[in-house]
């Protein structure tokens, strides 16, 4: 198997900021517990699909994901029908590039040595009738 292909229910998530509190010379950085949970689903949601899948160190990764969000309850059902449809984009948190993150952390060392090797991401927010990540790992080809 050369590519997975997993769906994380629920609604998007980026990466936290971690907080980094200083007490009497010690310096001590904490990842929100929300994040943590986030990331730990992830993984989860990975290896359940993956059957043994692993990109040894070395081996370029590229990262596909699209971020799938509700349209909004108070929206009308012309405006709902132009989200479902594409017509209408997700211009709101969480911003892309945390997307990633998340994503790209959770599966370091679970589907990939380490996140250096990723070297091609396609990622995308869009409105669907089912919220969720669909993200697809695989080792990168030049096509």
């Amino acid at each position: 198997m050369d590519t997975v292909t997993f769906h994380v229910p629920g609604k998007p998530q980026g990466k936290a900021r971690s907080k980094t509190f200083h007490n009497n010379g010690v310096t001590r950085t904490v990842t929100p517990d929300r994040t943590v949970l986030y990331e730990n689903l992830i993984k989860d949601r990975f290896l359940y699909a993956a059957g043994g899948f692993y990109l040894e160190r070395g081996k370029p990764v590229s990262l596909r994901i699209v971020a799938r969000f509700l349209p909004p309850n108070s929206a009308s059902k012309k405006r709902k029908a132009d989200m479902l449809e594409g017509r209408e984009l997700p211009l709101k948190k969480p911003d892309m590039d945390n997307i990633v993150k998340v994503v790209a952390d959770a599966l370091n060392g679970v589907a990939y040595h380490d996140d250096t090797q990723i070297v091609f991401v396609s990622a995308k927010k869009c409105y669907s009738a089912v919220e969720g990540l669909d993200v697809t790992v695989e080792e990168y080809r030049e096509r």
